[in-house]
């Protein structure tokens, strides 16, 4: 059902988002306590604003409400990703090289299985994340591919 709902979501959303020059992050369909909830995160460069986030949340619940794909109640919120935005697609890693980000794999590489560190680089599907590990600078090769969950990451330095 999640992955229905989701899919439908993301083909009603793109058209909106396309025409307002934004970019979709990702999609939740969960429950929570006693409520189901239905979260899209947008955003641009530079960031999105409310005003922005309620047009899409209006526009797109005009065209779930038409398409109806979700039998029980929900709550529809549109968001900005926030400071720890996921990184869901090899672009979104192209675009956030430089960048401080947390990331779990699916195997440990060189003992490491989850770390946050510096994305020095992204090529041929490849990350490049330099960690620290006590004093030491360490650099992890990471295939795409080995990677369950990655993020924008907030550093305290």
């Amino acid at each position: 059902m999640s992955n229905h709902v989701t899919s439908v979501t993301e083909r009603l959303v793109q058209p909106i988002l396309e025409d307002m020059n934004l970019e979709l992050v990702d999609i939740e369909y969960k429950k929570e306590g006693q409520n189901w909830y239905l979260r899209v995160f947008i955003d641009k460069e530079g960031g999105v604003d409310i005003e922005e986030c309620g047009q899409v949340s209006e526009q797109l619940s005009e065209k779930l409400d038409e398409e109806d794909p979700i039998e029980i109640p929900y709550f529809l919120e549109v968001a900005s990703p926030g400071a720890e935005r996921p990184l869901k697609t090899e672009a979104d890693f192209e675009k956030f090289v430089g960048e401080y980000v947390y990331m779990k794999l699916y195997e440990p590489i060189d003992g490491e299985k989850e770390f946050e560190g510096t994305l020095k680089s992204f090529e041929n599907s490849v990350a490049t994340v330099e960690i620290r590990i006590k004093t030491r600078k360490k650099q992890l090769e990471v295939p795409y591919q080995k990677i369950a969950k990655a993020n924008l990451a907030v550093t305290f330095n």
